[in-house]
Formats: C-alpha cells, structure tokens, sequence
C-alpha cells in the first residue's frame, strides 16, 4: 500500500480551535501519508485567536484554517474519510453523520482550550496543553504500522491512544 494517503478528519463541536490544531498538526508530521481536515457539529464561524497565534508561532502555515461544518464531509462529493477522530465529549454524544467509506473512528477528547479563563498567559498556557496531547496523539496515530494491522487490531490501538493520552495529561 505504498503511496496510500489515508484521509483524516478531525471532528469538535466549534471547529475553532482543537480539530484546527488537529489539522494543522497531522498536515505536518504525516506530510505526504495524511491529509487531514476538520470540521464541527456546530461550527463558530471563526478560528479561535489563541489557536492561530499558536500555531503561527510554531511555523504552521494557517492559510487553510476555517471554521466550518461537518456537512461538507458527508456528501457525495466529499473526500472519503480513513478516519474520523472526535476530540470533545460533547460531540462524541452528537448524532454524526453516516460517512461515506465508513471509516474507523475514535475519540480522542481533549479538553477545550477556549473555555479556559483567567489571564492571557493561562488562555496561552491552555492552547499549549491542548496543542501538546494533540501533537502526542497525532504522532503514535502517525507511527502505527496501518497496513500491516488488521482492522480490529487498529481500532485498538486508536482507541488506546485516546485513552492512554487522557490518562497522561
């Protein structure tokens, strides 16, 4: 399966900070194995500041980044997905859409970012933790031998990051 790229998507509920990240992150470290995107149940409408200016400041390029709903990846015309991974528990209990493939899917909640308060340095502090499990995920999802594990076997192991990351944080 040498050439693969494996179609990813991200899913929260406002598309604004964590599922952008999610992106961004696996657009990178997967270069040319994944392409991810992200979506959410009920998107904001707008990427959240502290996201951007995160990443912005970690050398992503933050020209892709829009806040926009899941409805774009179930139609017809959709990419069809690989995986689909929620990253808020609140989503994971949302009715999601039949996607079309029916890709292995995991959640791998994290906690949002742009609910925390306090001053500009503990907002900061909040998108670098979110950052950092995301980027752990991501990097043990990237590592995983896919087409050598049986689907069973893969499942598995996403559903072991998800919970073996919530335990680390």
């Amino acid at each position: 399966m040498a050439g693969h790229v494996y179609n990813v998507l991200f899913l929260c509920n406002a598309n604004s900070a964590r599922s952008i990240m999610g992106e961004a992150i696996l657009n990178r470290l997967g270069a040319g194995r994944f392409k991810a995107y992200s979506a959410g149940a009920n998107p904001k409408g707008t990427v959240n500041p502290y996201a951007l200016q995160l990443l912005e400041s970690l050398n992503y390029d933050t020209s892709f980044a829009r806040s926009k709903g899941w409805d774009e990846f179930s139609g017809p015309d959709a990419p069809e997905m690989n995986f689909v991974f929620t990253l808020c528990d609140s989503t994971a209990n949302e009715s999601c859409p039949i996607w079309p493939g029916h890709p292995m899917t995991a959640l791998w909640a994290v906690p949002d970012p742009s609910k925390a308060t306090g001053n500009d340095a503990e907002q900061h502090f909040a998108f670098a933790d979110a950052y950092r499990m995301m980027s752990n995920r991501i990097g043990l999802f990237t590592n995983l031998p896919i087409h050598s594990l049986d689907q069973m076997a893969l499942q598995q192991h996403l559903e072991e990051i998800g919970r073996d990351q919530a335990r680390a944080s």
